[in-house]
């Protein structure tokens, strides 16, 4: 399963998820329609625009960043401001050589090929790729014992896109070979406003101004959250007649979904009250906190925490998981008075104390 996608259904998840096929409709066509990640899209412009000027290939792309943010759509408008082909693919699909090798034979002059999930490519099929990137040369061996001989395949010249949301799993010379390196980042509310507010005409959604920032409020600087998220809310309001969805009829709908003002899911508020009711706000192992959730650790760490950690309500220490004052707060709860026995060290994040 992806890991973008993997764990949850859940309809705050930036992963893709099933009946996510229709955002291909809300999804920019060029650059001047992409909102949001302004110093990636502007460098991309001059990259692309210089490798048209020289007529040649441009260099070879790394989106790199959370799921949900656009990293596929980007691909796609490189390929279609490049004029040229695009083809896609993700590292798990290509299982050996052979797979790899049908898909570069086959592109043509200053191709775009697409593969998501890079880092998860199978390590003998990376190998294969490093030439190909650099002198756009393929070498395959043919045949197995005394008769196998090394076969080297010329290729056009291509622009290979790769996205991840893993990028410190990416070994150092598949890293090394990509020329342009683009982190995308969460996007602000106001971002999300825009993208809302042209997904809901695309939609033929009458929704108004404070309509669009309460979705967007709540749709974790996430592209793909707010389009989901705001596909619900035109449910709701066609079912209920509503007419114009203003910011009531909206929080009305998120309500019901049980997405709350800060984009906390039911399954996140339950995380959280675990820890604050069980175990005291903290520090508790994770180890525990799956156990009492029912629930594998790696998805409490890649799905649960990095939202609650970046919203300021998680702390990961030495010790364990701890819950912040704000988090107490927005549960609605009181601080536990053994809070204020931890000392200094138990307050520091895995990185600050390991300084």
């Amino acid at each position: 399963m992806s890991e973008a996608s993997r764990g949850d259904g859940r309809l705050v998840s930036g992963g893709k998820a099933e009946g996510d096929e229709f955002e291909r409709h809300l999804r920019p066509q060029h650059l001047g329609d992409f909102v949001g990640q302004k110093q990636a899209r502007e460098n991309l412009q001059v990259f692309i625009q210089a490798a048209k000027a020289r007529g040649e290939a441009l260099d070879h792309v790394l989106l790199h960043g959370p799921p949900g943010l656009g990293k596929t759509t980007m691909a796609q408008i490189v390929a279609r401001e490049l004029g040229v082909n695009f083809k896609a693919t993700s590292g798990p699909v290509i299982a050996k050589a052979g797979d790899l090798a049908a898909l570069l034979t086959n592109l043509e002059a200053r191709d775009v090929l697409f593969i998501d999930e890079i880092h998860r490519l199978n390590p003998a099929v990376e190998e294969i790729l490093y030439p190909a990137m650099e002198d756009f040369q393929l070498d395959l061996i043919i045949g197995e014992g005394p008769s196998a001989r090394s076969v080297r395949i010329d290729l056009p010249p291509f622009t290979l896109v790769g996205a991840t949301t893993r990028s410190g799993l990416l070994t150092t010379p598949l890293r090394e070979r990509f020329g342009i390196p683009l982190r995308l980042n969460f996007y602000e509310v106001e971002e999300l406003e825009l993208i809302i507010r042209r997904g809901a005409r695309i939609l033929n959604m009458e929704l108004d101004a404070s309509g669009a920032r309460e979705i967007a409020r709540r749709a974790r600087g996430t592209p793909r959250v707010a389009g989901r998220l705001l596909r619900r809310v035109r449910d709701f309001a066609a079912v209920g007649k509503a007419g114009v969805v203003d910011a009531a009829r909206a929080d009305a709908a998120l309500r019901r979904l049980e997405v709350d003002e800060r984009g906390l899911d039911a399954m996140d508020r339950r995380y959280l009250g675990v820890i604050a009711r069980d175990f005291q706000g903290g520090p508790v192992g994770v180890e525990t906190i799956a156990a009492a959730l029912s629930e594998p650790r790696d998805a409490l760490e890649d799905i649960i925490e990095p939202y609650l950690i970046q919203q300021g309500f998680l702390q990961r220490t030495p010790r364990g998981r701890l819950l912040t004052p704000q988090a107490f707060a927005h549960l609605g709860l009181a601080v536990p008075a053994n809070r204020a026995n931890l000392n200094q060290l138990d307050l520091l994040s895995d990185d600050e104390a390991g300084q």
